[in-house]
């Protein structure tokens, strides 16, 4: 079935349609040519008509793959988050689970993936219109917290849903969340001493987790 994809004539430089469809996995690339946009102008600048001539289709064809404007942004950001966790789930397997330096390299690709992506970062954590219609971001989430969780409720010795390693759990998210928006903001600078991201997570990290 044809996405009605076009391409540049090789003679008149005009845009043509294809007939026969070969594009690949269009719902993919229309999310990253999103993504990108997301980035240059912010989720309420970009186009979809742009992304769409991004990703070489006519204007139409993305709404045979989502049924809205919003419901491309709520791919973006779930795409986003998962991406997120894989970060923060691998980012610790050097160190030894619940140790300081794990729960700091986990915070660590929070920062890193704030700073290479500060536009997406915001989409994720600002996008709250029609959470209600989206388990699956809460789920999301859910995931990112559980990576923190899980080496918090290792270094206490105590079950996941323990409360004491839940809020320890959820003071580590603060700060590490907090630093995040503040260096992508560029408010860091604002305390008159340049911030080490790393001596900052592990400084948190031993802080917090002492013992």
């Amino acid at each position: 079935m044809s996405d009605d994809v076009l391409s540049v004539g090789t003679t008149g430089g005009g845009v043509t349609p294809k007939t026969a469809y070969h594009h690949g996995d269009l719902r993919a690339q229309l999310i990253a040519a999103v993504r990108d946009l997301v980035e240059t102008h912010g989720p309420d600048g970009f186009s979809v008509a742009e992304a769409a001539r991004r990703a070489g289709v006519s204007s139409a064809a993305p709404y045979k793959h989502f049924k809205d404007r919003d419901e491309i942004l709520r791919c973006v950001a779930a795409e986003a988050m998962d991406r997120l966790y894989a970060a923060m789930a691998a980012a610790s397997d050097p160190y030894p689970a619940g140790s300081h330096e794990a729960v700091a390299a986990i915070g660590q690709a929070y920062v890193d993936f704030a700073k290479a992506q500060p536009g997406v970062f915001r989409l994720v954590f600002g996008l709250t219109d029609g959470h209600e219609n989206a388990p699956e971001l809460q789920q999301k989430g859910d995931r990112c917290f559980g990576v923190v969780v899980a080496h918090v409720a290792t270094r206490r010795n105590a079950p996941e849903d323990d409360p004491d390693v839940l809020s320890y759990a959820y003071i580590l998210w603060s700060f590490v969340h907090g630093h995040s928006f503040l260096a992508i903001d560029m408010k860091h600078h604002d305390v008159g001493t340049e911030i080490d991201d790393w001596a900052f997570l592990m400084r948190v990290s031993r802080a917090i987790l002492a013992s």
